[in-house]
């Protein structure tokens, strides 16, 4: 039935004398970007309807969100769509289940030559294949960065938990978003670890970052994403045929490709 529906919806756009393209507002969490913005690239292919997204991290979101900002469709994590439902915010018919993101080890790879090459500068990678070698390359970096909020809390106690808490806090850095850790990270010197998100991190890989890998997977950390229909939705029917659209096999596609399990 959704498939019809899907199928209907982009035919109408198709038809001559169809009605106008839409826009659809989206809040996002930041971590979502990576994907979404290849999804409104196919999306307006397909419907040529527009997708206007607005990101943030999830504490920002959350603020906007208290202060009463609304929008067609919300894409957050649990923790965000469940206050949100309970404040009935959100359709709870019309929520579904993007995927999940885990943390990844990013290092630099050095300047990009004017053809877009990256070069190496020899820094070799760190050992994370377990979890003793990742504890010692932890504590042979000249730097560790790392985002605030859910994951970077989460990474706090893990270096409590493993017993370098103290050993590493002085060459620490901590930002508010993964931006600004990949942006250090880019543009640092010498032996710097930075972790954020897979998808996060892939963002960065054209730009002179590398995915080292995925953290040990007896320690890895995983986001959850789901997107869901705001009550007060300018146009509902859009929103609700835009969140089918997320459950599409191209749509499920394009965020495995940009590092969503």
């Amino acid at each position: 039935m959704k498939k019809v529906r899907l199928a209907a919806l982009v035919l109408a756009c198709a038809l001559p004398g169809a009605a106008a393209a839409e826009d659809i507002k989206v809040l996002s969490a930041a971590a979502l970007a990576p994907g979404l913005v290849k999804i409104a690239e196919q999306y307006r292919k397909d419907t040529k309807n527009r997708l206007r997204v607005q990101y943030a991290d999830p504490a920002r979101l959350e603020r906007r969100l208290g202060a009463g900002e609304s929008a067609d469709v919300l894409i957050a994590t649990p923790g965000v769509m469940n206050d949100q439902l309970r404040r009935n915010k959100i359709e709870p018919d019309k929520h579904v289940f993007i995927g999940r993101a885990g943390i990844g080890v990013t290092i630099r790879m050095g300047a990009v030559d004017p053809n877009g090459v990256t070069i190496r500068t020899g820094i070799p990678d760190p050992d994370i294949v377990s979890l003793d070698r990742f504890k010692q390359s932890l504590l042979g970096a000249d730097s560790i960065v790392y985002p605030l909020g859910g994951s970077g809390l989460y990474l706090e106690k893990l270096f409590e938990l493993l017993g370098v808490s103290e050993q590493i806090k002085p060459k620490t850095t901590r930002y508010a978003n993964a931006s600004q850790v990949l942006e250090h990270v880019l543009s640092g010197k010498g032996v710097e670890i930075g972790f954020a998100t897979i998808p996060e991190i892939r963002q960065f890989e054209g730009k002179g970052l590398k995915l080292v890998g995925p953290l040990p997977e007896q320690i890895q950390f995983t986001t959850s994403y789901s997107a869901g229909v705001m009550t007060e939705a300018a146009d509902a029917e859009i929103a609700r045929a835009f969140i089918e659209y997320l459950e599409t096999p191209p749509a499920k596609a394009i965020f495995a490709a940009a590092g969503f399990d």
